[in-house]
């Protein structure tokens, strides 16, 4: 018997919950939903979904505030979804910790890729940490391989600097989950490196001029603009 995959949807509003909970259902998942911030609090803790899609215009609560106090104890994925289309907003959720920012309207199909992409990193994550070190990660015709600090595509060398590379290894660590500028600085060159993110954009530059077929239309590497970068998820 196939296990069905529980998500839980936190949306006040009960025609959008309705048709998210719909959507998934046709999907194969196992749709619960909750309309207020206590309510979702609860379920999370006693039902244990595998994700939660929330809504962070609750009416007892800001949504952020159920992420900050689940984000104290659990890893459990989260997909924002919200009218709030100001990129402080995107950034606030993805610190606090949510793996994806959507902003309304949204179509289904990409609601269900988000779903599958966070779901996805957390059951093959294993803790993160090995993936940096060794192995390889494949997307498409993109392999980093972190045994020899290369990044191949089409089976060849894409000749990345060192920073680049750097960039690659981590976007690749954390695939399909957007990564802030901020927090790619801190990974990459401490805590107390300036918050410009101007070298950044010109490491990314070079590293879509040496990967993409067409670095204005990226297979890979996609910028979530005034928030970060996220790499593609593999199939």
């Amino acid at each position: 018997m196939n296990i069905r995959e529980k998500v839980l949807i936190v949306e006040d509003e009960k025609g959008i919950s309705q048709f998210i909970a719909a959507a998934l259902s046709s999907r194969g998942y196992e749709a619960i939903q909750a309309h207020t911030g206590s309510e979702a609090l609860t379920i999370i803790s006693s039902h244990c979904p595998d994700l939660v899609i929330l809504d962070l215009g609750l009416p007892d609560m800001d949504g952020l505030s159920i992420l900050e106090q689940l984000r104290a104890w659990s890893s459990l994925p989260v997909v924002v979804v919200s009218a709030r289309s100001h990129e402080k907003d995107k950034v606030t959720a993805l610190d606090l910790g949510a793996d994806d920012y959507l902003t309304k309207p949204f179509g289904t199909d990409e609601l269900l890729a988000r779903v599958r992409a966070a779901i996805r990193h957390t059951r093959t994550a294993s803790g993160n940490s090995e993936i940096a070190r060794q192995g390889t990660y494949t997307v498409g015709e993109l392999t980093i391989d972190y045994n020899k600090h290369q990044a191949l595509i089409r089976g060849e060398n894409a000749r990345l600097t060192l920073n680049e590379f750097r960039i690659v290894a981590l976007l690749g660590k954390y695939a399909g989950k957007v990564l802030t500028y901020d927090f790619i600085i801190r990974e990459l060159w401490g805590p107390q490196a300036s918050s410009n993110n101007q070298i950044l954009r010109v490491n990314m530059a070079n590293i879509r001029r040496k990967i993409e077929k067409n670095p204005a239309e990226p297979e890979y590497f996609f910028t979530e603009v005034g928030v970060g970068y996220r790499l593609a998820e593999g199939s």
